[in-house]
């Protein structure tokens, strides 16, 4: 596999290796010691798929306490993925990357503990996985408003974004207190 660094330390992009012939293709998907020793640390202890149509924009989702590291991938159509780093004390607060991902391109994104992650799907429909390393927490999960114009995510233009009513009313950055994010730790 092939681990890119994005422009947000920590972020980082997979490319499995893939298999392929005229019967179809192989990857695989996970594999704890190689992706540890790739820098993607944790335990995984939930995995989660979520199915929508064109326009849906899930995000930006964080939850604090018990944050979660994600490792996704679109197993069916293709999405734009973003990661946002909300660590407070972080050299990088307030930034954003933006990935496609893909069943074409087969890429993963790790978004690390203390980041929002988000996705809009840019194909028909979508099919994304998610693995995590901490449990769902509805009472600790946080929405962050999706075009909060402080982050300026490079959301694609001439789609429509469809969002659920807690995502509609999520929160610019700058209304969450401290003490509702993860603080940074330098490593």
């Amino acid at each position: 596999m092939n681990v890119l660094e994005t422009s947000l330390p920590g972020v980082l992009i997979v490319e499995p290796k893939v298999w392929g012939d005229a019967r179809g293709y192989f990857y695989e998907s996970f594999q704890a010691e190689r992706y540890r020793s790739s820098g993607i640390k944790g335990d995984f202890v939930q995995d989660n798929i979520s199915y929508s149509r064109r326009g849906i924009l899930r995000g930006l989702h964080m939850q604090y306490p018990n944050p979660q590291g994600k490792l996704v991938q679109v197993l069916q159509g293709a999405v734009l993925d973003v990661a946002v780093d909300v660590r407070v004390g972080s050299p990088n607060f307030g930034r954003s990357v933006a990935v496609e991902l893909s069943a074409d391109n087969k890429r993963q994104l790790w978004v690390p503990p203390g980041f929002a992650h988000g996705f809009i799907v840019t194909s028909e429909t979508a099919m994304f996985a998610y693995k995590c390393t901490d449990y769902y927490s509805p009472q600790n999960e946080l929405s962050i408003l999706w075009n909060d114009p402080d982050l300026g995510i490079p959301w694609p233009e001439g789609i429509t974004p469809q969002l659920s009513a807690k995502d509609q009313v999520g929160r610019r950055l700058r209304d969450i207190a401290p003490t509702e994010l993860c603080a940074y730790q330098s490593t």
